[in-house]
């Protein structure tokens, strides 16, 4: 199923069933960089930990797992044919 959305006009997001994104809790901080970087707010802090909240409106440009100090977000491609197409750029 293809999703669109008004706050990122010229994107689609075809639905994947499988989580691209983690966060190992062992090992967050809680540094919020990760949280503070995503355009889109896939993420979220409670209990002095980042969570995710929902990566319906991911953009996978991977900038949470590159500026986490700690490694603790593990990024993976959505598997072929799922996330997210742009018809700009």
């Amino acid at each position: 199923m293809v999703r669109t959305s008004k706050e990122f006009p010229g994107v689609e997001w075809i639905e994947s069933t499988e989580n691209f994104i983690k966060v190992n809790q062992n090992i967050c901080t809680g540094c919020a960089k990760c949280l503070n970087v995503c355009l889109a707010g896939c993420y979220e802090l409670l209990d002095h930990k980042v969570k995710i909240r929902s990566l319906k409106e991911c953009m996978e440009c991977s900038a949470c797992w590159y500026i986490c100090p700690e490694e603790a977000i593990k990024f993976s491609y959505p598997p072929g044919g799922k996330g997210f197409k742009t018809r700009f750029g």
